[in-house]
């Protein structure tokens, strides 16, 4: 479990990265600047114009260590693994329940209650801590506004009125997340989620992070045996992590978002780390990307109390509970999927 906790994030443009018997060697101008043993590695995500020898994605292969390839500004681009491997009755059944319009409106359900929940308490938090910043009332309004759409989830709904659910719920947390930005407000300001390409510096910021989660979300799942590209929530499109990102819906207020806005609030990342360019696109410099990776991994060992197995885990280790749970419920040892909701 904890080879989730340990991933290498390789962001120096023009490495390369091969390997030396059990170990896993970057190279810069032909000079080895890392080497770590590949046992102690879980994944590996390339940023950019980083590339990987064939023999050490052989290794890679066998050693069930994913390599993701990402653009400098964090868009997934591919991923590559050794052989599927898990359990094939299980996946069956994942199938079966996305072919299922009640089965999968039944997960999409729990899905977005995770996500509302986590999305007001992040809220609620900040109004708290932050009263004397103003946008208050704006605040306390989300609140009760998104309690609401947690009781419309109370009775079943078909996925095609989740989603509505989930988008509505969107835009009212992220209708007052610019009260949440409580220092260089020039430089980092929030009025609508923009992603492809993101356009101003906050959402350049969120769109990485959130990348991030997908690629721990996708190690996650496939470690428990379930295909990351067949999900309830999200649509089914080639290519596309539908089951990730049904995972990630959990964690975007309660660890992407919060850590971005500690981030800004606390100038760990500055405004000149960003840039414009001749596409209108925000991308971060070298030096701001690393910053983030590194609070990232700090963040993820942090420890948190599970409410449904009742255990402090750290944080890096939730998309992996999330993951057995999800398949405890599919194999049917669980009468439903509980989502984890941040107390």
């Amino acid at each position: 479990m904890k080879k989730l906790l340990n991933t290498l994030f390789v962001t120096t443009q023009g490495a390369y990265l091969c390997h030396e018997g059990e170990s896993v060697l970057v190279r810069v101008e032909n000079e080895t600047k890392l080497r770590i043993p590949i046992h102690t590695i879980g994944g590996i995500v390339c940023f950019g114009q980083v590339s990987c020898s064939h023999p050490l994605m052989g290794l890679c292969g066998e050693r069930g260590v994913a390599i993701s390839y990402l653009s400098e500004r964090g868009q997934f681009f591919a991923r590559v693994h050794g052989p599927i491997s898990g359990n094939v009755l299980l996946r069956r059944e994942q199938y079966r329940r996305a072919d299922q319009a009640d089965k999968s409106a039944e997960l999409a359900r729990s899905i977005v209650a995770g996500k509302i929940a986590n999305a007001r308490t992040v809220l609620q938090r900040a109004g708290r801590d932050h009263a004397e910043k103003g946008g208050n009332e704006d605040i306390a309004r989300a609140v009760l506004r998104l309690a609401t759409l947690l009781s419309d989830l109370k009775q079943t709904l078909p996925v095609e009125i989740l989603r509505g659910k989930e988008g509505e719920a969107a835009n009212i947390y992220f209708g007052v997340f610019n009260h949440l930005i409580t220092a260089q407000k020039e430089d980092f300001f929030f009025t609508v989620r923009s992603r492809r390409p993101p356009l101003d510096n906050m959402n350049a910021l969120l769109s990485f992070l959130y990348t991030l989660l997908v690629h721990d979300a996708s190690a996650a799942l496939e470690a428990v045996g379930l295909d990351p590209q067949v999900g309830y929530l999200h649509a089914l499109r080639p290519g596309r992590p539908a089951l990730a990102l049904d995972l990630v819906e959990e964690f975007r207020s309660f660890l992407a978002d919060r850590l971005a806005l500690s981030l800004i609030n606390l100038r760990q990342v500055q405004g000149k780390g960003f840039a414009k360019t001749e596409s209108g696109a925000v991308v971060m410099d070298d030096d701001t990307r690393k910053t983030v990776l590194m609070a990232y991994q700090k963040r993820k060992q942090e420890e948190v109390m599970h409410p449904f197995v009742e255990e402090t885990v750290p944080v890096g280790l939730l998309f992996h509970l999330q993951a057995q749970l999800l398949a405890r419920h599919l194999r049917g040892d669980l009468d439903g999927y509980p989502p984890f909701i941040w107390r």
